[in-house]
């Protein structure tokens, strides 16, 4: 274990770096050691998957670089945008579980983070429209999520976290639990907003189909504790489509990819 202190930057240099993480540790109080030592530098405006078994630390990276939780040892640092005002916030967070409230209407629903920074209604409308246009569900504002499929409620997660207009957008496996025509439609649709938007997407999957699909770079992780053992780049002509998707290119990097996630699923340092 790392022994410098443990300390979260509010933000980095040089310029082009959206988060850089340190010689990370994060250990709970039962003696678990659930990641690290972890090095991760993620460039502005990159798409990069994290990539392993279940409790490797994917997940525990992502609420360290959230500032949901802090590391037992090392740095995390995370790029601050300049203006912060009006609800904006520099992160924004995908669950796993759309963890909307069913007593709320759709456009209630995205409202929430702007109605918790104190943004008046008035203030929060045309962002709100804006998130719903940017996903799709302008038509279902006025829906509740009962009355939403799978993936309808995943774009409602999606769209509250981008009305804080995030730079850095985490997504912790939030199309895990769909079927896989629902999946690969709402992959596009990511890559999409990816484009369009410029944010930079740091993406926790165990698929390595979906994590070659839509990555600049896969990191490959080992057991617990979570270590970057592989990193493997994904160079492809834009806009990925479905021809990326049936190409020889494609299968390749999904070999390459397996075959650095193996040793992980076998117990074994990679």
């Amino acid at each position: 274990m790392a022994n410098s202190p443990a300390s979260r930057g509010s933000g980095i240099e040089p310029a082009g770096l959206a988060v850089d993480l340190r010689d990370v540790v994060k250990a709970y109080d039962n003696g678990v050691v659930a990641l690290g030592p972890i090095n991760l530098a993620v460039r502005r405006g990159e798409f990069v998957s994290l990539l392993g078994p279940s409790g490797c630390g994917k997940s525990t990276a992502l609420r360290l670089i959230a500032g949901l939780s802090n590391p037992t040892s090392g740095t995390v640092e995370v790029a601050r945008p300049a203006r912060t005002e009006n609800g904006r916030h520099p992160i924004g967070f995908v669950f796993q579980e759309p963890t909307l409230m069913p007593w709320a209407t759709v456009r209630e629903n995205v409202r929430l983070p702007l109605k918790l920074a104190h943004v008046s209604l008035s203030e929060s409308s045309e962002r709100i429209d804006a998130a719903l246009a940017q996903v799709g569900l302008s038509e279902f504002a006025a829906s509740h999520p009962r009355e939403l499929s799978g993936g309808m409620k995943m774009r409602v997660s999606l769209a509250r976290a981008l009305v804080t207009d995030p730079d850095i957008l985490l997504m912790d496996e939030p199309f895990a639990a769909l079927d896989e025509i629902t999946r690969f439609r709402l992959n596009n649709d990511l890559l999409a907003l990816w484009r369009s938007l410029y944010k930079t997407v740091i993406f926790v999957t165990h698929s390595v189909f979906e994590s070659v699909y839509l990555s600049q770079r896969v990191l490959v992780m080992t057991s617990r504790p979570g270590r970057i053992a592989t990193e493997i780049g994904v160079e492809t002509a834009e806009p990925r489509g479905e021809e990326f998707r049936t190409s020889a290119d494609y299968a390749g990097y999904c070999r390459k990819v397996s075959e650095a996630l193996a040793p992980a699923y076998s117990g074994q340092s990679a």
